[in-house]
């Protein structure tokens, strides 16, 4: 499946995956390789869907004029992002 079509989860979920695989030293240099690969583009995609889902929440942190809240050093307040 590619990277684009997975979910953040989905994504999350495949790089423990592979990280249990390299660390079982059970997988080839070869496949290692191929794994570390993977893993990357998998750890851009949720590096990318994380920055895109904190812009997401900056653009709903408003106060009640509907503003954007801003905090003491005028930059965009955020919330936490609490992933289960």
């Amino acid at each position: 499946m590619k990277t684009e079509q997975l979910s953040y989860e989905q994504a999350f979920e495949r790089l423990e995956k592979i990280l249990e695989l390299m660390n079982s030293g059970k997988v080839s240099l070869e496949e290692s390789l191929k794994l570390y690969e993977e893993a990357e583009k998998l750890m851009n995609f949720c590096s990318n869907a994380l920055s895109s889902a904190e812009r997401k929440i900056e653009q709903l942190v408003k106060n009640r004029s509907g503003d954007l809240a801003l905090d003491a050093k005028e930059e965009p307040k955020t919330e936490p992002l609490l992933f289960n």
